[in-house]
């Protein structure tokens, strides 16, 4: 009962601290060159002027830069357009430079070049796009400079609010993966584990123990009989320990040969599971299987132990699995469903399952810095059990979120998060 209580509360808690926590904190995913006391002391964000190209105007004076990032038929990257009293300058005439500071230092430093009409930076700027970005201009040796926070997908949160969350974090690295298969099957009882019993010499049954659905240990006695030709009594015992699943025998009966009791070890179960070609050959003694029956008891592992060699009438072969049942929660003829291992794949880079979330069209981790939580946008290769490979946009030793990933992606929602091009 006090199990009980303790999950319910945390259910209750959890929700309530995270609805309290959002309302309260103001996120740190902000776009702004300055920023500027509002009516009631908050602090209001100006609207972010656009050019001719789609990008945002910074001025100085008479000078102004226009910086957009183009993204049409190449990698992202930034393009700037130079005019002085509102007249396109040449851009041979412009000196201009960007540093891009990301979450934990790290700087891009992006020099350009004239084409065409504007100038083009040399970097692929990478996703996300979040950064301080500081742009030093130089034209007729006067020099421009502006700085202005580009935030998306970040946030902060103190760790102490991050523990009452619950928020939990791991470091990225190599993984040994299993890829499984998803098979279906039943519950069987395992004929090695089961004991017919006959009396030894024919006789009349004098008395009966058990009942069907009795626990008999071995050496325990289940009938006596009168012999027929020495006319003494003699017991008829237990061979094994186990359940009584078939009782043929009353007291006052002839044995007359006939099978008197049958017992069932219920400590060993065998799944039969059925594997379709498609993966038959993939399958191999040995490999691991985890199996939940649909009565939904915890999941038990186990190994294969026989792999048929003919098929089915669907035309599925079947693959048997001895489990121990100890606990007996698996009962025969209830069904399973069971992630069988098909191989192993050693990986560079793995991530948690549960720390993946949806931003914008990408699917994303969050990296904590400090006490701040920012996006990584991946490229995902194999996915299985509870690990994803990262072919790309994560480097390895990163600390991500792995448990309630969630809470992050609300906080970067409720602050609106921008992607500025």
């Amino acid at each position: 009962m006090n199990n009980i209580i303790k999950t319910t509360t945390r259910a209750i808690w959890l929700p309530l601290l995270l609805v309290t926590f959002l309302s309260a904190c103001d996120g740190t995913t902000s776009d702004h060159t300055q920023s500027s006391k509002g009516a009631h002391g908050e602090v209001a964000e100006p609207e972010i002027k656009k050019g001719p190209n789609n990008g945002r105007l910074l001025n100085d004076g008479d000078f102004t830069l226009e910086l957009a990032i183009f993204e049409t038929g190449v990698p992202p990257e930034f393009r700037a357009y130079a005019t002085i009293n509102g007249k396109a300058l040449n851009p041979e005439e412009v000196n201009l430079n960007i540093k891009l500071t990301r979450l934990g230092g790290k700087v891009d430093d992006i020099n350009f070049k004239p084409q065409g009409d504007a100038l083009r930076g040399d970097t692929v700027i990478y996703e996300p796009h979040s950064f301080v970005v500081t742009i030093n201009a130089t034209h007729a040796g006067k020099t421009h400079t502006w700085e202005y926070d580009n935030f998306e997908g970040r946030t902060k949160i103190e760790t102490a609010v991050a523990k009452a969350l619950e928020i939990e974090t791991m470091v990225a690295g190599p993984m040994v993966m299993h890829e499984t298969i998803t098979v279906y099957g039943q519950i069987m009882a395992n004929s090695e584990r089961m004991r017919e019993v006959s009396a030894r010499f024919d006789g009349m049954i004098t008395s009966v123990s058990p009942s069907i659905g009795d626990k008999v240990r071995k050496g325990q006695k289940l009938a006596t009989v009168e012999s027929n030709e020495s006319l003494k009594l003699y017991d008829i015992t237990a061979p094994i320990s186990g359940v009584v699943t078939q009782r043929d025998a009353n007291s006052g009966e002839q044995t007359n040969g006939r099978q008197l009791f049958t017992i069932m070890d219920t400590s060993s179960v065998w799944a039969d599971l059925s594997v379709f070609p498609n993966d038959r050959a993939r399958v191999s003694i040995g490999a691991p299987v985890t199996m939940v029956a649909t009565t939904g008891n915890k999941p038990v592992q186990g190994k294969v132990s026989r792999i048929d060699v003919m098929a089915q009438a669907n035309q599925s072969v079947n693959v048997r699995v001895v489990l121990d049942n100890k606990q007996g929660l698996l009962l025969p003829g209830s069904f399973v469903t069971a992630q069988m291992e098909v191989a192993e794949h050693s990986v560079p880079l793995a991530v948690k399952r549960t720390a993946l979330q949806a931003f914008r069209d990408f699917t994303v981790v969050y990296a904590l810095i400090g006490e701040e939580y920012e996006v990584r946008m991946l490229e995902l290769g194999l996915q299985t059990g509870e690990w994803a490979e990262v072919v790309g946009g994560l480097e390895p030793g990163t600390r991500y979120v792995s448990k309630n990933s969630y809470v992050i992606k609300a906080d970067i929602e409720k602050s609106g998060a921008a992607h500025d091009h």
